[in-house]
């Protein structure tokens, strides 16, 4: 991933000219939040980002046919139409699909996406960086299940949701941190994309996702358009669902990795 910085706040849904593209990489705009030395607001940052997608594995986190939550289910398959174009475009324009949804490798114990993952070779990750992990800007101590009245926490999913595409002739499943490591060191790939769910527990804490691939040294973007959060608007900060969503997002890009719209991955027209 080739990037340069220019200051100055994001418009949403802007993307850069794409210049790079006939070369065969994708230019998007990335934001990341950079702390003020006199103690002001974090400045929000472009990046301007130079995809390779020879050299992109993209992680579908967590995308899971059900969940404990009500509510929390209902916004994973509205993010599945969303989603799906995007895998598609990314799959086509030559990046790595990775499905990982965690607990449920025996559903796909014959599937030859998951064959082929335990096909790939073990390679043993570097010794993780030691970095910073400040808290949480949400309390999601409770759960963070939105429901009226939620449900005791149980294991819901059985399978990624069936509307996310695995083409069995390309992509791979695991869930895994050291599987899809091994994945990106055989296949020469140094950028990771990540999307699905949820923001502020798998996302960031799964061994194949945010905080872990970061400190195995690869350049990681958080789809922030394709993500949503576990957070109750009932506990701290008392903010709507998604203002604590868009909390957690400007968090990792304060502390962990720059974002991207997972729709700046989609076919110019």
């Amino acid at each position: 991933m080739k990037y340069a910085l220019c200051t100055g706040v994001l418009l949403a849904g802007f993307a850069f000219a794409s210049s790079a593209e006939s070369k065969g990489t994708i230019e998007v705009a990335a934001q990341k939040r950079l702390a003020d030395p006199n103690g002001g607001p974090a400045k929000v940052t472009i990046v301007k980002a130079a995809i390779d997608p020879a050299k992109t594995a993209v992680i579908v986190c967590d995308m899971w046919d059900d969940h404990w939550c009500t509510s929390a289910a209902k916004r994973c398959a509205e993010m599945t139409k969303e989603m799906e174009p995007v895998l598609k475009a990314c799959r086509d324009a030559g990046m790595t699909i990775v499905h990982c949804p965690s607990d449920t490798m025996g559903f796909y114990k014959d599937h030859p996406a998951r064959k082929r993952m335990l096909a790939v070779k073990p390679v043993a990750p570097p010794k993780a960086k030691e970095l910073p992990n400040p808290p949480l800007p949400v309390d999601d101590s409770d759960g963070g299940c939105d429901d009226e009245k939620p449900a005791k926490t149980f294991r819901a999913w059985t399978r990624q949701h069936e509307a996310l595409t695995i083409d069995a002739d390309k992509d791979y499943v695991t869930d895994s941190g050291a599987e899809a490591y091994s994945l990106m060191a055989e296949k020469g790939l140094t950028t990771l994309i990540v999307m699905g769910v949820h923001t502020n527990m798998c996302i960031l804490n799964r061994t194949f996702a945010i905080k872990q691939m970061v400190k195995w040294g690869k350049e990681v973007y958080l789809a922030r358009d394709l993500t949503d959060a576990m957070y109750n608007p009932k506990m701290k900060p008392m903010v709507t669902h998604q203002k604590g969503t868009d909390l957690i997002i400007e968090f990792i890009e304060a502390n962990w990795c720059p974002t991207i719209e997972g729709k700046a991955l989609l076919p110019r027209k």
